[in-house]
This record gives structure tokens, C-alpha cells and sequence, in this order.
């Protein structure tokens, strides 16, 4: 007879024979499992071949009584139905999770942070943003599972290289109040040769806004021309 371990880390479920018709789950530790298997080891060898239960797995650590740590991953990913729904849910959402407390939540931010300035610093080191779809790829990063409106510019030099990213206004859910004379002093303070304006759609419009980019003539900032690619 196999009985079942409280070790729960990353190990496989295995169901024994019990001897009278009837089953016991046995936990197999992260240890006995072959080195090509274990999450940790795949990960160091070749990330892209991991899957995202396993990749979730990984932050996760550990399991619950009589059930491997993948389990829990993917229960979570069933229910937040995707990686972005997983890292887009708050504090609370996350809290309700068997396996997911403050600390796990904070690691999480932690992660998705430093992603999202990795993604700035390659922009900043990188070539002339002289592609909308370049400033595009960015501002998603940035701004795509905000659930409220938010107005920022991104700061070029003369060669229209990024020097810097800022969150200028934080509105409601459809709109988001600007003011062009802080726009404006900002840019000077970041010495910047030129600006992109940007906002998101957190109602997840993808109708083209109004002229402007969506800021009325009274709002748009005199001393910077609008530009918009194809």
C-alpha cells in the first residue's frame, strides 16, 4: 500500500493498487522524477519549452496535500482563462486562490514589473522610433489590462530615440482629464526634441478615435504637432 505524502512539491500523481479493489493517491516527489522532467531543470536548459501550467508551477513552488503543484496551476489558469487574466487579477481575486497569499501576489508584481522595465530599457537603448508600430508593441506592454483611462507621452530626442516613458493622467473607465500646461512642462523638464501622446481603451475599443488621438482642440497642447501613422 502507498500512502499518500505531504511533500506536494512538483511531484506527479500516481495511483496504487490498495489491495481490495480500492486506490490511494501516492505524491511522488520533484526529486523522483526523471532530470529531463522536472520543471526547474527544463527551465534552465530551454524556457520556451516549458508549459504555462509549469511555468505557473515554478512561482506557485508548492502544492496542497495529495496534490502536485501543476494541479494548482492549472486550476488557475482555468480560472482566470488565460496567462494575461492570471496577471491582470488584483489582490483580492488572487487571494481567493488556494496556494496564492500576499507573498506570492507581491513576487508576482515584482515579476511583471521588472518586465515591463526590461521592455523600456531595450526601447531606450534601442534604434530611432521611427515606426508606429514600435511605440505600439510598447504601449501595450504598459497600458493594455489598466481598467481605467490613462494619458501618457512617451519622450524622444532629436533622432527620436526614447529617453523616457511617464503616466501623465489617470482617469475613469471612458475618459481621462489632461491638461495641456502640465504636458508641456514636462516635456521640457525631459528635454525632449519630440513627444508621442498616447491613452488606452479600457472598455477594449478598437474603433479609431476621434481626430487628435481622442483629445478635444481645447485639450490638445499648443507647441507640439500631432502626428499619426497609417
Amino acid at each position: 500500500m502507498c500512502r499518500a505524502r505531504t511533500n506536494t512539491r512538483l511531484g506527479p500523481i500516481k495511483r496504487l493498487g490498495a489491495g481490495q479493489g480500492t486506490t490511494e493517491t501516492c505524491v511522488v516527489k520533484i526529486q523522483d522524477w526523471p532530470s529531463s522532467e522536472r520543471p526547474g531543470e527544463k527551465l534552465l536548459r530551454l524556457a520556451a519549452a516549458l508549459s504555462e501550467a509549469e511555468l505557473v508551477a515554478i512561482w506557485l513552488r508548492s502544492g496542497r496535500p495529495g496534490q502536485n503543484v501543476v494541479e494548482p496551476a492549472r486550476s488557475l489558469l482555468v480560472e482566470f482563462r488565460s496567462l494575461r487574466g492570471l496577471f491582470a487579477a488584483d489582490s483580492i481575486e488572487l487571494s481567493r486562490c488556494p496556494g496564492v497569499g500576499p507573498a506570492r501576489y507581491a513576487e508576482l508584481q515584482a515579476v511583471l514589473e521588472l518586465a515591463r522595465r526590461y521592455h523600456l530599457e531595450a526601447l531606450c537603448a534601442g534604434p530611432p522610433l521611427t515606426s508606429p508600430r514600435l511605440a505600439a508593441d510598447y504601449l501595450l506592454a504598459q497600458l493594455r489590462d489598466r481598467d481605467h483611462e490613462v494619458f501618457c507621452c512617451l519622450y524622444l530626442d532629436n533622432r527620436h530615440r526614447l529617453i523616457g516613458f511617464e503616466e501623465l493622467f489617470n482617469g475613469t473607465i471612458d475618459g481621462a482629464s489632461v491638461h495641456p500646461r502640465e504636458v508641456v512642462k514636462r516635456a521640457l523638464t525631459r528635454r525632449a526634441a519630440a513627444v508621442i501622446l498616447a491613452h488606452n481603451h479600457p472598455l477594449c475599443c478598437i474603433a479609431v478615435s476621434p481626430p487628435r488621438c481622442g483629445v478635444t482642440p481645447t485639450e490638445a497642447p499648443r507647441g507640439f504637432a500631432a502626428a499619426r501613422g497609417p
